[in-house]
């Protein structure tokens, strides 16, 4: 798992500096042009970050500012971000993701993060915890503490691809996935290596297929496929799926 994080880490760490870099020349630029093209007027944003202001996210030019601590947002009028996140660094933030803490909700989020198009961290009334190194999407990604007592953990070095939902008080720890279109409710699935671990039976636990699950804990090196519901009898050993390399 430490070779996973070091190995996630080096390889988003050679392109920050060029994605920084790049972020804020393409919103300078697209500014310029503008101006030289006397239809700065058109891009009035004080509307945009009163709008923003109201619904407690950062304003424009605030959320460019979170490319200061290496954090990577390629288009930041797409991208809402609430004051009362945490966000740590070299995050890599796609266009339509939202980041939301209101209320008594509380957001934390660590470093190196992949958060493609389509995901919503929303706490509005529990605390929604995110380590560092996970990839959120592709295909989407929702996670809700909308309800009192709603408590959400994820850990590092996770996966969730093509859509899944997260609900209630669930713990995603250390190399979780989740794959597919999943309503999770209140489950646990337990450490272990990522994805790219070459022994199954060494991966974290794993739900893949769609429909609910709620619940359910999945050990390491187990995985429970719904298809529709999800079961707890049916949890099996990864290698089922995936024989041992």
């Amino acid at each position: 798992m430490i070779l996973d994080v070091m190995y996630s880490t080096h390889r988003f760490s050679q392109h920050a500096a060029d994605f920084f870099r790049l972020g804020k020349i393409i919103f300078s630029q697209c500014l310029n042009i503008l101006e030289r093209r006397g239809r700065i007027q058109m891009l009035n944003i004080e509307p945009i970050n009163k709008a923003r202001i109201a619904a407690g996210f950062l304003t424009v030019e605030e959320t460019v500012a979170l490319m200061d601590n290496g954090n990577l947002i390629p288009d930041p009028f797409s991208t809402l971000v609430s004051r009362n996140v945490l966000l740590g660094e070299n995050n890599l933030i796609y266009p339509g993701v939202t980041l939301q803490a209101s209320g008594e909700g509380k957001v934390v989020i660590g470093n190196g993060n992949v958060f493609h198009s389509g995901t919503m961290i929303d706490a509005s009334h529990g605390r929604i915890e995110i380590g560092s190194d996970n990839q959120f999407g592709e295909g989407g990604f929702t996670a809700k503490a909308n309800q009192p007592g709603a408590d959400i953990h994820i850990g590092s070095v996770c996966r969730f691809l093509n859509n899944p939902s997260v609900f209630g008080k669930t713990r995603l720890e250390d190399g979780s996935q989740l794959l597919g279109n999943i309503t999770v409710v209140s489950c646990l699935l337990k450490a272990g290596g990522s994805h790219r671990t070459p022994d199954p039976e060494l991966r974290a636990g794993l739900l893949k297929g769609f429909g609910t699950a709620q619940n359910l804990t999945v050990n390491q090196g187990h995985v429970i496929a719904g298809n529709g519901s999800f079961s707890q009898e049916n949890s099996v050993p990864q290698s089922t799926y995936h024989p041992k390399r």
